[in-house]
């Protein structure tokens, strides 16, 4: 039987490498990593981009009404467990999926096929040949996380970070490719829940626009900050220009979907990417508006239970519970 016609699902895996090593302790449930405090993520910094809006970082009034624009969102998902310890290795058992879903006539629907995965991930160099064999025997596509970089440390919770390292990038290279094809077809505009600086094909696409809900990144000089924090519901930031050094150039802004309050300073607020208009003030700023009153369209209704739902829209709600339901 080959591995895409056997069950890849967590338990199915699970069951058939306790089979193949019997001598390994098993693992009662398996809780997501995703959920604990080792799932890894950027050390809080800032970094300031060019401004190409004037001269200062200020807020902006969004000049007219809210107006539904996008036809589609696209988002992904990713759920990993530990399926085992071999010789104190972490295996990690992951299923990553992304989706695009259109709305047409209020409704919500599927376009194409959503993109899924299940796989296992685990530095093959670290086990011994036995453990090796097995994991290539469970029928599921197996990572190597330690294939072509160094392992800093073999503490298992730095070997599961890299793990989850791993299972984040084949999860953007799903969104990515999903938002390829989406330019490729000249659809209409679509809704992408992160960043669009990864492809240059869709980070210089009109129809693509991404909306950042973490912050552990702040595109802002410090002397700028109490100016983004003060961000009132409706107001954006002055328009930069985002240049990471292995991705393409995008215009960026912040905007602020609901007032904070007595909240957190980034309560309710998102960073806005799309593809660069240039230097003329005037475009940029005339775009900053037209993309900002889509984005502030898809404030309501709001994506509650969602903890997130200050800066959660609901069309990408709604391709979460989509793929969690398929998953």
């Amino acid at each position: 039987m080959t591995a895409s016609a056997r069950d890849a699902s967590f338990h199915a895996v699970q069951r058939r490498l306790a089979a193949l090593l019997p001598d390994a302790i098993p693992l009662p449930g398996g809780a997501v990593l995703e959920l604990g405090s080792q799932f890894p993520q950027d050390k809080p910094r800032l970094d300031p981009p060019e401004l190409i809006e004037g001269r200062s970082l200020r807020a902006h009034a969004v000049r007219g009404e809210p107006v539904v624009r996008f036809a589609a969102f696209l988002d992904g998902t990713q759920t990993s467990r530990v399926v085992q310890y071999l010789a104190g290795v972490p295996v990690v058992h992951a299923s990553v999926a992304a989706v695009i879903r259109v709305r047409q006539d209020r409704r919500m629907r599927t376009w194409r096929e959503p993109l899924m995965s299940r796989a296992l991930y685990a530095p093959l160099g670290l086990l011994p040949d036995r453990a090796r064999s097995a994991l290539v025997d469970s029928g599921v596509e197996v990572f190597d996380t330690s294939a072509n970089r160094d392992i800093e440390s073999i503490h298992p919770f730095a070997l599961q970070e890299a793990a989850l390292t791993a299972v984040q990038r084949h999860r953007s290279a799903l969104e990515r490719e999903l938002a390829e094809e989406w330019v490729r077809a000249g659809a209409n505009e679509l809704f992408l829940d992160g960043g669009i600086s990864e492809s240059a094909e869709v980070a210089r696409s009109p129809l693509v626009v991404g909306v950042v809900k973490t912050h552990q990144q702040l595109y802002v000089h410090g002397d700028d900050l109490l100016t983004l924090f003060s961000l009132r519901a409706g107001e954006r930031s002055s328009v930069t220009r985002v240049s990471p050094r292995t991705r393409t150039a995008v215009m960026s802004w912040y905007l602020r979907l609901r007032d904070a309050g007595a909240r957190d300073p980034l309560w309710g607020l998102v960073r806005v990417e799309c593809a660069d208009s240039g230097n003329n003030a005037g475009t940029v700023a005339a775009r900053a508006d037209d993309v900002s009153r889509w984005v502030l369209a898809e404030a309501l209704p709001l994506a509650l239970p969602d903890g997130r739902w200050d800066k959660m829209v609901y069309g990408i709600r709604d391709c979460e519970e989509f793929l969690r339901a398929i998953q």
